[in-house]
């Protein structure tokens, strides 16, 4: 007699948090097991390039902040070289994770400011750093990209940019600069949703 597997279902408030924190950035979580917390330090002290910080606050439907988000971003380096791509500057990771403080909902990285990427077809791409967004209720995660607004005409060329077909919705990637970095708040559902890529 074969068994049927279906009588364990998933709970919806617990598929991705609060456990994600725990797995994921433990540090965060109150869990001191590793010597350096992972994702952190994303280009590295002897990286090449401007030195910028990005923060932003994810936002739900209702305009209010999720703090139980975890954001993993990955990106070139200052020359448009991913790690995985050639040779990049020492200590360059191009990866990080990063969670929002558990009261504000802000969250913020330090890194360098990526080049521009050609992509398999030859395309330039402008410059940008991809998101990848998880959270408590979201099952699966959340592809985004943010671009740069000093990057104008980069990014009116730039081939993913373009794939949006109404230009008000491209303006939901573009981070708005202020001063030391970039901010980049992330709207998941609402009349401002941010764009993102089934990929």
């Amino acid at each position: 007699m074969v068994q049927k597997l279906n009588y364990l279902k998933e709970t919806p408030s617990q598929t991705a948090g609060p456990y994600v924190h725990i797995g994921l950035a433990p540090g965060d979580a109150g869990f001191d097991i590793y010597r350096h917390e992972l994702g952190r330090d994303i280009a590295g002290p002897d990286a090449s390039g401007t030195k910028i910080t990005v923060r932003g606050v994810v936002r739900d439907g209702t305009g209010a902040p999720v703090k139980d988000v975890l954001i993993e971003t990955w990106q070139a380096d200052a020359n448009g070289v991913y790690p995985d791509q050639g040779s990049v500057d020492p200590g360059f990771r191009g990866w990080g994770r990063v969670i929002p403080d558990f009261d504000t909902g802000e969250w913020a990285f330090d890194t360098i400011k990526p080049g521009t990427v050609t992509d398999q077809s030859g395309a330039v791409m402008a410059p940008h750093i991809n998101l990848w967004l998880v959270a408590r209720g979201i099952n699966l995660g959340l592809n985004t990209r943010l671009y740069f607004p000093d990057e104008m005409a980069a990014n009116a060329s730039d081939p993913v940019l373009n794939l949006i077909e109404q230009p008000a919705r491209r303006q939901t990637l573009i981070a708005e600069q202020v001063e030391g970095g970039y901010r980049f708040d992330i709207q998941l559902q609402g009349p401002s949703e941010t764009v993102f890529f089934d990929v």
